[in-house]
C-alpha cells in the first residue's frame, strides 16, 4: 500500500478518484490549528512546513490538490524542500491555471511557477491544460479525466419526462468568474423566442447578507431588480446540499455557466452525470472535459449570438442531451484510480533511484 498526504482528502473530486483495488490510503485532513473539525478544513496543515516535519514520516507521498490559495510562494518552496529533504515525492494536481476565484491570477500564477516545476509528478484534467503546462513551464502533465461527481446509484436515472423546457443560472455565491447579469439580456429575449421555456435564476441567500463581498451584494441586488423586471423565475436560497443539488439539476434541461475565466468545471461533470445539458464559455478547457456546446464569452468579450444559437440548438435536441452511464463511470473510476496508482508509484520509484544516486556520489 502507497500512505498518500493528500490535500485535501475530503473533497469530492479526491474521494471519486480511489477504486476497490486501489493500493492506495489516504490520510484524513488534519485539524486546523485552534478548529475543532474539519469543516471548514482551510488552510491545509499539510502545507505548514513545521507541522510537515512533525509528521513526515507519517506518509510515503503528497499529492497536492487544493488549498494553496493563500499560501505565500515562500513558504511553498519550503514545503517542497522539507519533503525532498526526507525523500518524499510531490504529486501536484493543476485543476485550475486561472485561479476563479480572483480576476488577477498574478499570484496564482507564482504559486504555479513554485509547484509545477518543483513537483514530482503533474497531473490535470484535460489535454488543453496539458500543451500549456508544457508551453509556460516546460513540464509534460499527465493528462486524467475528472471522475464523476453524482453518487453512482443517481447516474444513468431516466429523466422526467416533461414539456417546459428550463434555462438554468446558477449564480453559487457570485464568486469572481461569475458574471450572469451580462449574459441575462441574451439569454432572456432567446428565450422568448422558445416555445414552453422558463428561465430560472439561483442565487446563494447568504451574498445579501450584510457585511459580506461588497461586490457579491451589489450583483446580488441588481440581479433581483432584474428579474423583478423581467418576470425571470429568480430563487434565493441557502446554498444547496448534495441532495438539494442533485435534484436541482434534474429540474433544469441546461445549464448555462457564465465564467469569465477559469480552467476546469466539477458542475459540468455532474451536469454529465444527471443528464443536464451544458453550455459553456469557450475560455479555460471546460469544453475539453465532456461533450457541450459553447459560447463567446470571457474576460472583456461575449458574443451574444453564439449564446443564441447554443440555447437554439441545445432546445430543438432537448432528447439528445448526452448523459454517463452508471457503467461508464464505474469503468472510467476503474481507469482513473489505475492511472493515479501508476503515477504514485512511478514518483516513488524515480524518487528512491534519483535519491539512491545521490548517496553513491556522496560515497
Amino acid at each position: 500500500m502507497i500512505t498518500i498526504a493528500s490535500v485535501p482528502t475530503a473533497h469530492r473530486y479526491v474521494t471519486h478518484l480511489d477504486a476497490g483495488d486501489s493500493r492506495v490510503t489516504r490520510l484524513s485532513d488534519p485539524v486546523p490549528e485552534g478548529a475543532d473539525s474539519n469543516d471548514p478544513w482551510w488552510p491545509p496543515r499539510w502545507l505548514e512546513p513545521a507541522w510537515l516535519r512533525g509528521h513526515i514520516n507519517d506518509f510515503d507521498l503528497m499529492h497536492l490538490h487544493f488549498g494553496f490559495d493563500a499560501i505565500p510562494v515562500d513558504l511553498l518552496r519550503e514545503v517542497i524542500d522539507v519533503l525532498h529533504h526526507h525523500d518524499k515525492p510531490l504529486v501536484f494536481t493543476a485543476h485550475d491555471l486561472h485561479n476563479p476565484h480572483f480576476a488577477d491570477n498574478t499570484q496564482h500564477l507564482d504559486q504555479l511557477g513554485v509547484l509545477v516545476p518543483g513537483a514530482d509528478e503533474v497531473i490535470t484534467l484535460t489535454t488543453g491544460a496539458a500543451a500549456e503546462i508544457l508551453r509556460r513551464w516546460g513540464v509534460e502533465a499527465t493528462v486524467i479525466p475528472h471522475p464523476h461527481v453524482a453518487p453512482l446509484p443517481l447516474i444513468g436515472r431516466p429523466r422526467e419526462d416533461r414539456p417546459e423546457f428550463v434555462i438554468g443560472i446558477h449564480a453559487k455565491s457570485l464568486r469572481a468568474n461569475l458574471d450572469p447579469l451580462a449574459i441575462l439580456d441574451t439569454v432572456v429575449a432567446t428565450a422568448a423566442d422558445l416555445p414552453n421555456t422558463r428561465v430560472r435564476v439561483d442565487l446563494d441567500a447568504h451574498v445579501l447578507d450584510p457585511g459580506g463581498n461588497q461586490r457579491s451584494a451589489e450583483l446580488a441586488a441588481t440581479l433581483v431588480d432584474y428579474s423583478a423586471e423581467h418576470g425571470i423565475d429568480l430563487r434565493i436560497h441557502k446554498r444547496f446540499d448534495d441532495h438539494e443539488l442533485w435534484r436541482y439539476l434534474t429540474e433544469i434541461d441546461v445549464s448555462v455557466l457564465s465564467y469569465r475565466f477559469g480552467t476546469h468545471s466539477g458542475w459540468l461533470e455532474a451536469c454529465h452525470d444527471l443528464g443536464t445539458a451544458v453550455i459553456v464559455p469557450d475560455c479555460g478547457y471546460f469544453a475539453d472535459q465532456k461533450p457541450c456546446r459553447t459560447y463567446g464569452f470571457g474576460l472583456g468579450r461575449f458574443d451574444p449570438t453564439s449564446l443564441t444559437e447554443a440555447l437554439r440548438v441545445t432546445h430543438a435536441e432537448r432528447d439528445s442531451t448526452p448523459a454517463a452511464s452508471r457503467s461508464a463511470r464505474e469503468s472510467e473510476r476503474q481507469t482513473i484510480s489505475a492511472m493515479h496508482d501508476a503515477v504514485y508509484s512511478r514518483a516513488l520509484t524515480q524518487f528512491s533511484a534519483a535519491a539512491g544516486r545521490t548517496d553513491q556520489a556522496i560515497d
